[in-house]
């Protein structure tokens, strides 16, 4: 990937070869450093990714010890949080579901929710409206799938046909695909206070 100055020609992004004599001390300079950087990111990158596996045992020990300890059943949730002795540090750790939608059965949900809001809804469901756009607007073409679950707490409350008829659809477009786990390492400073240790480990 990266061309070293031994080398008589460097190749471009376009697949054009230029003898070495012809590549400036600046783009010689930013070859050599983008090298640097890159090795040294991937190394870092690699060692999270280690480490992160590392506090997944741990924390997976932990946590079975403590159900053992007091008895206790699991919530089937997963989360959870520990200290050390002194409460100096806190991990917490933390699982997510992942939800998806079937793309057809959630578009059938959209156009029965269409037909509700396009009905005369009387002045105690004028509020509706702004939720069901609301839930249903989307940023780069994608559902904030939070909002339109959201939808599905006002079953007992709006009891249109319709709208219960787009909550089943909901219901029935729900996928889980994975859950997402999370973990947080805190330390505790001089005031009391945790602090978040970042290691970014929500993207890896």
């Amino acid at each position: 990937m990266i061309q070293k100055v031994k080398d008589k020609e460097w190749t471009d992004e376009t697949g054009r070869v230029v003898p070495i004599d012809y590549i400036s001390p600046g783009n010689r300079l930013k070859e050599r450093s983008a090298g640097t950087l890159h090795r040294k990111a991937k190394s870092i990158n690699e060692k999270l990714v280690d480490f992160k596996a590392e506090v997944q045992e741990i924390c997976d020990k932990v946590y079975k010890k403590m159900i053992e300890e007091f008895k206790a059943k699991p919530d089937g949730k997963g989360n959870f949080t520990w200290f050390n002795f002194d409460r100096s540090i806190k991990i917490d750790v933390t699982v997510n579901p992942r939800i998806e939608f079937d793309d057809l059965t959630i578009q059938a949900c959209k156009q029965k929710l269409d037909e509700f809001l396009n009905e005369n809804l009387d002045s105690k469901q004028e509020f509706v409206k702004e939720m069901v756009k609301d839930a249903f607007s989307t940023s780069r073409g994608k559902l904030d799938n939070k909002k339109v679950m959201n939808l599905l707490k006002w079953r007992t409350k709006v009891k249109d046909p319709l709208f219960q008829a787009a909550l089943d659809l909901i219901e029935d477009s729900i996928r889980n695909p994975s859950s997402k786990v999370y973990f947080r390492i805190w330390e505790q400073d001089k005031s009391g206070e945790y602090k978040l240790i970042d290691l970014n480990f929500s993207s890896i």
